[in-house]
């Protein structure tokens, strides 16, 4: 079958833009690309494995698992069912750390990721700032085995550490930060998020907020007298996560909203400003 006549066969059963998306990314083609090259000729085992993989999205299984990786910040990450999707908005809390690291802090600091899922976060820091010690943790050993191979693959130097938020951490730490679960046990999200991902890296209790007061537990055990806490939130939460740490001497508190208007992230920070 001919590049056009696969597209084709994948738009029956799926979107038009995830046709072409899952042909580019088994090709290892920009999906812009394809329409230069319609009439090549794709070989039998790639075409039976693209029709198997079409019927995978067409269940309602993300394209990212079927795909196996998803473009974070400009990097390549894989992942799996064992770790959350990494969403845009999470890229923003990534922008937002990278600035304030480069404002306030002087090379070297320790930096910490707390519920790495796939690495990205503490892993995107570490390629824009080489000169930062960057550490992974999670709770589930199937996602830091997924963070170690995107370390790996993107060729930095990073720590993991596998624990249930502070338990098995022995170190302070400059900078931290999280993208723990914060939907509420009883909330409706979407099918596919609820059926496919990892429900450890969804639910954060009866209120969405067991793994922000995890944080705060054991916050000052582990942070030096001058720290950035970068976490984001649910667009629902600011004032409850607010309240968890504002009786924490010294420290500003600031609510950044999301490109779409929605809070979405906290910074607490003391001694930088």
């Amino acid at each position: 079958m001919t590049i056009e006549e696969l597209i084709t066969y994948g738009q029956k059963y799926v979107h038009k833009t995830q046709a072409q998306m899952l042909l580019a990314a088994m090709l290892n083609v920009n999906p812009l690309e394809l329409l230069l090259i319609l009439n090549r000729i794709i070989d039998k085992e790639t075409c039976e494995l693209y029709k198997e993989k079409i019927f995978q999205i067409k269940e309602n299984y993300p394209i990212q698992y079927v795909i196996g990786n998803v473009n974070f910040y400009g990097y390549l990450f894989k992942v799996n069912k064992n770790v959350l999707i990494p969403r845009f908005e999470t890229e923003e809390l990534v922008e937002n750390v990278l600035q304030y690291i480069k404002e306030y802090f002087l090379y070297p600091i320790s930096v910490i990721d707390l519920g790495c899922g796939s690495g990205a976060i503490g892993i995107t820091l570490k390629k824009k700032i080489n000169e930062i010690d960057v550490t992974l943790l999670d709770i589930s050993e199937s996602a830091l085995e997924v963070a170690k191979e995107n370390a790996n693959n993107l060729g930095v130097c990073v720590n993991f550490i596998h624990s249930d938020m502070w338990e098995n951490v022995k170190k302070k730490y400059d900078v931290i930060v999280s993208n723990p679960p914060y939907i509420k046990d009883d909330e409706e999200i979407e099918e596919i998020v609820k059926n496919n991902e990892p429900t450890i890296a969804l639910y954060g209790g009866v209120d969405g907020l067991d793994c922000y007061r995890k944080i705060r537990e054991k916050l000052l055990e582990h942070v030096n007298e001058r720290f950035l806490l970068a976490m984001e939130i649910g667009d629902q939460e600011k004032e409850d996560v607010i309240n968890l740490f504002n009786d924490i001497e010294k420290v500003k508190i600031i609510a950044k909203k999301d490109l779409t208007g929605r809070d979405r992230m906290i910074f607490v920070m003391r001694n930088l400003v």
